[in-house]
Parts: C-alpha cells; sequence; structure tokens
C-alpha cells in the first residue's frame, strides 16, 4: 500500500478504492505525452476506467491490494490510444457496393458496422470520427458502444448537410431509387441548410459534415470544384454553433476549401488542393487539415488495378489521388494544424496505420505523426481534457507496440496491446 500523510486520507482513500478494478501496467518505454521524451521503465496505475498515477520504475501491484491485474509491457513501447477523424464505419468500397446498397437491411448494415468497428479498435485506434453515415443506425452504434453493450472504439458521429446533387447527395442510381433515398438534410439555399443542420442535430449529430465541393465517389462528371455557395456554408456553421457542434468540410479543391474556411468550419477534410489562398485562412483560423492520404493513395491505385469504377469516378480518383500528397506536405510545411484522419471505408477498415507511413514519406516526422493523432485529434473534437496524453485523471486509452514508432513508423502497423478506458481489448 502506497504512504498517504494523515490516516483520515488513507482511509477515504481505501473506501474510494476498495471495490475498483485497478491495472497495474509495467511499461518499458512510455511516450505518456506526444511531442515530449519518452520515459525508460515507468508503472501506469489504472483504476476503473482512469489513469490514477504514472510511477518511476516497476512498482509492486501487490501494493494496491490482492485484486490487482499486471499488464507486463517492459518489452514495448507504450503510447496513448490513436485517433482517426475520418472513418466510414457503416461500408467499404468494392466491386459490390452497389448490390450491398440494394439487398442489405439496415440491420445487416449495422452488424457489420460492429465487425468494422472491432477491426479499427484492434488496430490501435480507440476514437474515431464517423464523419458520413446513415443517421440513426451510426448513433445506436455509438451509443450501444458508449453504454457497454458491445464492443468497438469510441464514436463521435457526424450528422451530414449537403445540397442537391452534390457529393452528399445519392447518385448512380434509378431516379426513382435516388427519390426514395435522398435524406431530409439535403438542402438548397441558406435558410433550407439552417433547416438541415437543425434536424441532423435534432436526431443525435455530435457535429455536421458538410461538402462544400463535389467528391471523388459521386458518380456525376461535375468535378471536384467549389458546390455549396458561402451564404450555404455561413448559415451551417451558424446554426451548428448555436447548438454547439462544429462543423467539417469535405474540400478538395481551392475555391471550396477557401470559402469554407471563411465560413468558420472546425477541420477541411482532405484539402487535396490547399494552396497559397488557403493556407493563409488555415493558420489564421486554426482550422484543422485532416488529410485522408490513404484515401487518395486506394482511389488511385483501385483506377488503374479494378474496372468497377465509372468514368466519372475513375477521372477524378486517379486526378486527386495523385495530387493529394503535394498539398499536404505544403501544408504541413507551412505550419497548419494536422489531425490524423484516412477516411477508411474508402481504404480498408483495420489498416487506418498505413495513413502513418504516407505521412512520414510525405515530409512528416514520426513524432509530428503521433501528435496528429493523439493531441491534435482530442482538441479537434474538445476531448484534450479525457484524451491525447497518459495523465492522472484522463481516461486509460493505451497501446503498445514491439518497438519505438519514433524509429520506424512502421511499428504501428501491429499493435500487440489495446486498452480503452481500462479494459484491454486485445493483447499478445
Amino acid at each position: 500500500m502506497r504512504q498517504i500523510a494523515g490516516g483520515l486520507l488513507a482511509v477515504l482513500w481505501l473506501a474510494a478504492t476498495a471495490h475498483a478494478d485497478t491495472t497495474v501496467i509495467h511499461a518499458g518505454a512510455l511516450l505518456a505525452v506526444p511531442g515530449e521524451r519518452v520515459q525508460n521503465e515507468r508503472s501506469v496505475v489504472v483504476v476503473d476506467r482512469r489513469i490514477s498515477e504514472i510511477r518511476r520504475g516497476y512498482v509492486d501491484p501487490q501494493e494496491f491490494g490482492d485484486d490487482v491485474t499486471l499488464v507486463d509491457l517492459r518489452e514495448h513501447f507504450v503510447l496513448p490510444g490513436l485517433m482517426d477523424m475520418h472513418v466510414h464505419l457503416q461500408g467499404e468500397l468494392g466491386p459490390n457496393n452497389d448490390s450491398e446498397d440494394l439487398r442489405m437491411s439496415s440491420q445487416e448494415m449495422q452488424m457489420r458496422s460492429v465487425m468494422f468497428g472491432m477491426r479499427t479498435l484492434q488496430a490501435g485506434f480507440t476514437t474515431v470520427r464517423d464523419v458520413g453515415n446513415s443517421g440513426q443506425e451510426m448513433y445506436a452504434l455509438r451509443n450501444g458502444i458508449e453504454n457497454g453493450w458491445i464492443e468497438g472504439p469510441r464514436i463521435i458521429a457526424a450528422g451530414r448537410v449537403g445540397i442537391t446533387g452534390g457529393h452528399a447527395d445519392v447518385s448512380g442510381m434509378r431516379p426513382e431509387f435516388m427519390e426514395f433515398l435522398t435524406d431530409e438534410t439535403i438542402c438548397d439555399g441558406p435558410y433550407d441548410c439552417r433547416r438541415a443542420t437543425r434536424n441532423a442535430i435534432k436526431y443525435g449529430a455530435d457535429l455536421i459534415k458538410i461538402t462544400s465541393t463535389g467528391g471523388v465517389m459521386t458518380d456525376r462528371a461535375t468535378g471536384t470544384g467549389q458546390q455549396m455557395e458561402a451564404d450555404e456554408l455561413r448559415e451551417v456553421v451558424i446554426a451548428a454553433a448555436r447548438m454547439g457542434r462544429k462543423v467539417a468540410s469535405h474540400a478538395h479543391h481551392e475555391d471550396g476549401i477557401v470559402a469554407a474556411l471563411e465560413a468558420g468550419v472546425a477541420s477541411i477534410e482532405h484539402g487535396s488542393y490547399a494552396g497559397d489562398r488557403a493556407i493563409p485562412l488555415f493558420l489564421e483560423t486554426g482550422a484543422y487539415l485532416v488529410p485522408t492520404l490513404l484515401a487518395g493513395k486506394t482511389v488511385a491505385d483501385l483506377a488503374l488495378e479494378s474496372d468497377f469504377m465509372s468514368a466519372a469516378i475513375r477521372e477524378k480518383a486517379l486526378r486527386v489521388g495523385r495530387d493529394m500528397a503535394g498539398s499536404f506536405e505544403k501544408a504541413h510545411r507551412a505550419g497548419v494544424n494536422i489531425a490524423y484522419g484516412t477516411d477508411s471505408g474508402i481504404s480498408r477498415h483495420g489498416t487506418n496505420a498505413e495513413e502513418a507511413l504516407l505521412m512520414v514519406e510525405n515530409g512528416m516526422s514520426e513524432m509530428d505523426v503521433l501528435v496528429s493523432a493523439t493531441i491534435n485529434a482530442a482538441d479537434l473534437i474538445d476531448m484534450s481534457e479525457d484524451l491525447g496524453t497518459l495523465e492522472p485523471g484522463k481516461f486509460a486509452d493505451i497501446i503498445a507496440v514491439d518497438g519505438s514508432p519514433l524509429d520506424n513508423i512502421e511499428e504501428l502497423l501491429d499493435v500487440d496491446f489495446v486498452m480503452k478506458e481500462g479494459k484491454v481489448y486485445k493483447s499478445k
């Protein structure tokens, strides 16, 4: 038992922890705060869902009582759980997407989403921001995980707001199918988009996802330039802010990036053509770029290797997929805030760490990649008090790998240990 000054304080501490689940982790190397130095031979004490303390050396777990779990990670590199700020857990790009949309029930889609979520968690990503989903099913998945009914990563779930015929609207189907599947949050004009934003929040959105430009996977030859007008963008941001919600904007070309940043969005997703007009706005507003380099590589590769993409999608996939990396490198060099995001669902779920390799390949240091996937991501979702670092009082979201990802970022491809809120989900 640790020494606590004062008899009354000792009694109070014992009473508080008598029925708590306690885990002691012996960490050989610990990156408690990404961006700061690595500490060797540390003990992380977890009580219930949160970190209680971090001590030098390997403490004797018996100090905390007989019913204590010891996790031996003395041969591992321990760090905070990673966070992916751009996923789509309800699907995965492939040649059968059209038939799946028609044949799969919402219940079957939900079961598959649970599987995709667990793959993501097993890969070391304990928190995700799902930025494109079928509304109530995703909110139910989020709530089910939060309530402990099912297992998966912590989900921050977006509600979509988009314009008629834009990237958030349905495409590539018979007209009667598109009419049936058009969401109530498809809007036209500023006041209609205000209504759509309020509607999305009413039914459970944690944030609003808009599409200020066209998108690669829209099955129309409508390009990837600006599509939502400035007044529509402003009304969405204002309406969301009134109800305490941030706005994330899908945006490829610079005109749409600039319009979204001027409207006050919190993040730009993709930012494929962020240039000399957009970068100063990023720096001025503090907005985050969520680069999704893995999605760009995935669609470009598939456009060359497969034949299931339509001509309209293939053209955009090749062009945008090849151009994204250069804009990311330029934005990072300029000091733009970067939050880690993959667009998993375009890429395969569970391969989220491959984004890290591409970020390093395009000029980001290994440490900065880890900061983007922890501290920056936590800031973007307003959860810095609970997530992003391993410190007393924060959620025990902890992962471990064999070697240092600061020396070899590929270590993140094979995570050996995953804990979320004090519960172990993976241990080799």
